[in-house]
Formats: structure tokens, C-alpha cells, sequence
């Protein structure tokens, strides 16, 4: 099993959706279930870190009067 920092956000999406399936389904027992449990919240808090860093880059594209894009400017992430 792939390490959840060492994913994609792709990944990570993809594999918590199986994990979500695999606890909809009801066909798990409860030690299953609770690992499941706990890889998916691993899963989701990569996947929110993931989106986080991809929206404050977007922010950081800078317009010209125009509205155009004309540039970026550095990503602080502090």
C-alpha cells in the first residue's frame, strides 16, 4: 500500500472513494472497518492539503489592467 503523502491527488481521491464504497457496502467486519475508517481520513486530510496548495497558487496569478494574466507572483506558505 502506497504511502498517502507519497500520492497524487488523484490517487489519494481514487482510493478514498474505494474506501468509502468498501464501508457503504456493510461487508466489512469491525477491525476492517475502523482501518478503513482511519485510512480515509488520512485520504481526505491529503486530498484537502492538495486542493489547499492548488488554490493558493491560483491566487497567486496576477492580472494585468486588462484582466489578462500577465505573470505570478511567489507562493508564501507559511
Amino acid at each position: 500500500m502506497k504511502a498517502v503523502t507519497e500520492m497524487s491527488f488523484e490517487e489519494a481521491l481514487r482510493e478514498l472513494e474505494q474506501v468509502v464504497g468498501q464501508l457503504e457496502s456493510g461487508n466489512v467486519d469491525l477491525e476492517k472497518s475502523i482501518a478503513f475508517y482511519e485510512r480515509g481520513a488520512e485520504l481526505k486530510k491529503h486530498c484537502e492539503a492538495k486542493l489547499a496548495q492548488a488554490q493558493a497558487r491560483i491566487e497567486q496569478i496576477t492580472l494585468a489592467e486588462n484582466g489578462e494574466p500577465s505573470g505570478t507572483a511567489p507562493f508564501d506558505a507559511k
